[in-house]
């Protein structure tokens, strides 16, 4: 509570955030995610019961389109991997200053991830060493509007921001995403975004 409400405060200070809601476990966090839309979710690792990686899943699974921010202390490397092999769209460490934070979560809200500076070699060092599935989907086997949204989810964009871009339902683009994920046997937007990065080239 001290935390958040803390948190809390700095945002408020800025004059383009507003915090919409807060929660004390994963079933209040994603009631009230559904509930009220936010933009961005910070999202903490720790949590009574079940804690922010399963929280995170079961956001994705519930179409809860916000970016998700995990918020923690641990800098272990399978927590990063896997929060944002879950969904999550950046990750955060708490020993961060707060010009930092307030900094992080205005480049997580403009598509981009939100990823602490010492993090960074991490999530390189497990991009590169990922193995190649066998059997891979071609860019250039995808259809036009597969492309076109695979395009969007790499710049970042949420599935209402596609929808508005292409002209498209909400509920389409949702459709498109979870359909491209399954065909391309990826598990979140993140590694989307880096498949497109590293295929689109070829084809």
């Amino acid at each position: 509570p001290l935390l958040r409400q803390g948190i809390k405060q700095l945002i408020d200070m800025e004059d383009d955030m507003v915090v919409t809601g807060e929660a004390s476990n994963a079933a209040d966090g994603i009631r009230l995610a559904t509930e009220l839309e936010p933009d961005l979710i910070l999202m903490d690792l720790n949590m009574p019961g079940i804690d922010g990686l399963e929280t995170t899943r079961r956001m994705r699974d519930a179409d809860i389109d916000a970016r998700i921010i995990m918020f923690t202390v641990s800098d272990e490397q399978g927590h990063v991997l896997e929060a944002l092999r879950n969904g999550a769209d950046g990750y955060l460490l708490k020993d961060m200053d707060a010009e930092q934070l307030i900094e992080q979560i205005r480049i997580a809200a403009t598509g981009r991830m939100a990823l602490s500076p010492e993090l960074t070699q991490v999530l390189a060092e497990a991009i590169r060493v990922r193995p190649k599935p066998s059997g891979q989907v071609q860019f250039s086997s995808l259809t036009k509007r597969e492309k076109e949204v695979l395009r969007q989810i790499a710049k970042g964009q949420s599935n209402k921001m596609i929808a508005r871009k292409l002209g498209i339902t909400e509920g389409t683009v949702k459709v498109h995403v979870k359909n491209l994920l399954h065909k391309l046997g990826l598990r979140s937007r993140v590694e989307a975004a880096v498949w497109v990065l590293e295929n689109e080239a070829k084809g």
